[in-house]
């Protein structure tokens, strides 16, 4: 049974990396298979500026070469390559099994923390300005874009939710949407529709990005879908908020997953319905999404897993795995 890892993690980006720390901290010697993509969305992405710690902000894969970088310093295993097939086991105690290419590896916990992708339009230029204009997030980017002429392109909630965000920096912002109606909720829409710089395109649909000066977005072509009319909007930013693509393809059929392929986890754990398999950040998380919150879930799934290996009957004990509550101990009082 030596061959069998106390932990592997399937997946990387500020959950991932966090759940290794934690894991290697606790002398569980994590294997992580972090996928060729390491570091997650975050790798996508060029300032950050909201996350604790960095108060002149820091690129995106700066910050995930730090989270790699930690954890390897303190035992985490990094295998830079994808997970091709997991099998989970059922019964306590039960070993799964991450397959890359032909090489099976075991292990008796499993930290799903594969993310999620945001869904594209597909239209020319929206990979070559992805960074230059063309974003996912207004609640991490918008205020680059302070009195800048915008574009949410979207229907649902979240791209009512982006438009008011992105309203408080952007002097105008032009809600695109392929439909007349709206999926999103009727408060959402009205507080959208409340906001004085806020307008609304439909129906129409992004037809084009187009680079402007310093190979930054300068206008989105736009067609109406009834006529066939285009237009041109002068744009410095675009937030693209037509949903997200947990991946979860692996597991689906072993863990369950919601309507929209997100894994669910039990209450406010992150223990999914298998004994010893644990999800966390953006594979379950469809409200926040932000990179500190992933991480404060990939810290819970790897105190999850350190404490079903320590709980479970017929689960050895890994040799120099903390045997207290981690919790009890750290917030327990002084002693007089």
């Amino acid at each position: 049974m030596s061959d069998i890892e106390n932990v592997i993690i399937v997946g990387s980006g500020p959950a991932g990396y966090t759940a290794a720390l934690y894991t290697a901290r606790a002398n569980l010697n994590p294997l992580v298979i972090e996928g060729f993509a390491w570091g997650g969305l975050l790798q996508q992405t060029t300032d950050v500026e909201n996350y604790p710690g960095f108060p002149d902000g820091v690129m995106g894969p700066e910050m995930m070469q730090r989270f790699r970088d930690q954890a390897a310093r303190f035992g985490a295993r990094l295998e830079t390559d994808q997970a091709d097939r997991i099998q989970l086991a059922t019964e306590p105690g039960g070993v799964h099994s991450v397959w890359v290419g032909d090489t099976e590896h075991r292990a008796r916990t499993v930290i799903l923390a594969m993310g999620a992708e945001h869904k594209k339009l597909g239209v020319t230029g929206e990979e070559a300005l992805s960074g230059r204009g063309v974003s996912y997030c207004a609640t991490c980017d918008a205020a680059f874009f302070k009195q800048a002429t915008t574009m949410i392109v979207g229907g649902g909630d979240s791209a009512m939710e982006e438009a008011i965000f992105l309203s408080k920096f952007a002097s105008k912002v032009t809600v695109v949407h392929r439909r007349e109606e709206f999926r999103a909720s009727k408060i959402m829409l009205e507080r959208a529709q409340a906001q004085e710089n806020i307008e609304f395109l439909t129906p129409y649909t992004i037809k084009e990005f187009v680079a402007g000066e310093n190979n930054a977005l300068g206008h989105a072509v736009v067609q109406n879908i009834e006529t066939g009319e285009e237009r041109e909007l002068l744009v410095s930013g675009t937030f693209i908020a037509i949903g997200h693509e947990p991946q979860s393809g692996l597991v689906r059929g072993q863990v369950d997953v919601d309507d929209g392929g997100y894994v669910i986890t039990e209450g406010r754990s992150t223990r999914t319905k298998l004994p010893g398999v644990f999800a966390a950040g953006d594979l379950v998380d469809h409200t926040y999404r932000q990179a500190i919150t992933a991480a404060g879930s990939g810290c819970e799934a790897a105190l999850d897993a350190e404490w079903y290996l320590r709980d479970t009957p017929g689960v050895p004990v890994p040799e120099g795995m903390p045997l207290g509550d981690p919790a009890e101990e750290q917030y327990a009082p002084a002693a007089d």
